[in-house]
């Protein structure tokens, strides 16, 4: 309970440093300069993520493992294992960015202009990598308040340096903000790292390769399914960019920054208590099925007066998160916003299959929608653009929650009870009803008729929410000790 109180104050900072940034962004840079960074920053974490092995992954059960073993020798070894393996592949993400440099350019842009740009960008991705390992071990002792720490100043002052870069040198300071970022976080990292004692351990090349084989192994199974989705993203910022230009992908980066990050913020909290409990019961598809079916439930009470709220003043968001150059993006966004009705239950229903232990399943899974995801994105810029981007987001998730549904249904006998079709059904129609006010209403009876669908799915809400968790008398306790 510590550990969780300890992360999630550091989540709420961190999304609070990522708000103020993309603001920072918004205004000094415009959709184009937010073009330019996505680009470049999606190629640099996809290089990234395919050389480091996922070592930040295995890496900290690795050391956990040897910590738990209380034997000092193999701790040594593996922390000296782990210091290699980190050098070997941030080099090699280093190298292949630096001399790839120009092919990276013609790739993400269309041209060789960006050449040098990758060509300093290659430090960050050594610079990350470094850091990375600092921050595995920091989590594999269990050293939490040094990593929260570590993970706070390293983005508060990565935040603070990078401001006049792009202040005063415009588009022209992206790239140097960038590799201060990545300095300033390597920085905080090594500080807080080298607060933990290390033995010097002698390890033959020999040795490292019989260690780190199962090491590097784990950790790019692991990572793979997070590789597959930055690959998608990669792919379609890409297209956008050879389509539309820079500025439509820093429209399209703000939007999904909207749809993914700042709602996917309940998403993220729900996993670190839903998870556990689907996988303590995972062996029973009966009380699995009644789990599944009481989170999505919540998960939709919870999620749906939200949507149906942002619907409604999302120019007002928009301009208070971005800045009014960044309106064009809103169309995207009603519909993306539907698609999160659909995405909420598959994303439930897909915990299943890791619940189960079923890594296969699962990876084929998130393989074939991340192709349908990538193929409908593009086919909906292509004929729509922007606002095809958020048609095909609710495309894909209608697709995805059949998917996963009919795997479910298929192989653990899961089924959807009365009471999630009933929320689903309500809320869904409000969400509806609300796009359907937006397009065809002028202000001020949009806002009048969006406001009365917050105030319906909000009282739905309330009243279900309270017969499943007595919602009542916990908000009157909570204020009675007050």
């Amino acid at each position: 309970m510590k550990a969780t109180s300890i992360f999630g104050g550091v989540q709420v900072f961190n999304i609070i440093i990522s708000i103020l940034r993309s603001k920072i962004m918004a205004v000094l840079l415009g959709p184009a300069g937010v073009g330019i960074l996505g680009l470049l920053n999606t190629t640099i974490l996809l290089i990234s993520s395919l050389t480091n092995f996922g070592l930040g992954i295995s890496g900290v059960k690795d050391i956990a493992t040897a910590k738990d073993s209380n034997d000092g020798s193999r701790l040594a070894k593996t922390m000296a294992v782990l210091n290699r393996l980190i050098w070997i592949t941030g080099v090699l993400g280093s190298l292949i960015t630096l001399f790839g440099a120009k092919w990276l350019s013609e790739v993400a842009f269309g041209n060789s202009e960006y050449t040098l740009a990758f060509v300093w960008l290659s430090i960050t991705v050594l610079l990350k990598q470094l850091a990375s390992g600092h921050f595995v071990l920091l989590q594999g002792l269990r050293r939490l308040k040094d990593l929260a720490k570590a993970n706070m100043v390293g983005s508060g002052i990565g935040l603070l340096l990078s401001i006049p870069f792009y202040y005063y040198l415009g588009l022209e300071g992206i790239v140097p903000g960038l590799v201060i970022t990545a300095l300033a976080t390597f920085l905080v990292a090594l500080y807080f790292g080298n607060k933990i004692k290390k033995q010097s351990v002698p390890l033959s090349i020999r040795e490292l390769k019989w260690e780190g084989k199962g090491m590097m192994t784990m950790g790019f199974m692991l990572s793979l399914s997070g590789i597959m989705v930055l690959g998608e993203s990669y792919a379609l910022r890409v297209f956008i960019n050879y389509s539309g230009g820079v500025e439509q992908v820093g429209l399209y980066n703000a939007g999904i920054a909207l749809i993914t990050t700042y709602v996917g913020l309940l998403f993220t909290a729900m996993e670190t208590d839903y998870y556990p409990r689907l996988a303590s019961v995972a062996s029973n598809n009966i009380k699995a099925n009644e789990l599944i079916n009481q989170q999505t439930e919540i998960a939709l009470l919870i999620l749906a007066p939200v949507l149906v709220g942002l619907m409604v003043f999302i120019d007002w968001v928009i301009i208070i998160l971005y800045s009014s150059e960044f309106l064009a993006v809103n169309v995207m966004i009603y519909w993306a916003f539907l698609g999160l009705f659909f995405k909420v239950p598959a994303w439930v229903v897909g915990f299943i299959f890791i619940a189960k232990g079923k890594g296969r399943l699962f990876f084929w899974n998130e393989l074939i929608s991340n192709l349908y995801l990538l193929l409908f994105n593009i086919i909906g810029y292509y004929y729509w653009g922007l606002t095809g981007l958020g048609i095909s987001f609710l495309v894909s998730y209608v697709v995805y929650l059949g998917q996963v549904f009919f795997i479910a249904r298929t192989k653990y006998q899961f089924s959807f009870q009365k009471g999630f079709s009933k929320i689903f059904g309500l809320q869904f129609v409000f969400g509806l009803l609300c796009l359907v006010g937006i397009k065809i209403l002028d202000t001020p009876w949009m806002y009048i008729l969006g406001s009365v669908l917050i105030l319906l799915s909000g009282y739905f809400s309330f009243v279900e929410l309270d017969k499943r968790l007595g919602l009542k008398e916990l908000i009157l306790g909570f204020f009675g000790k007050k």
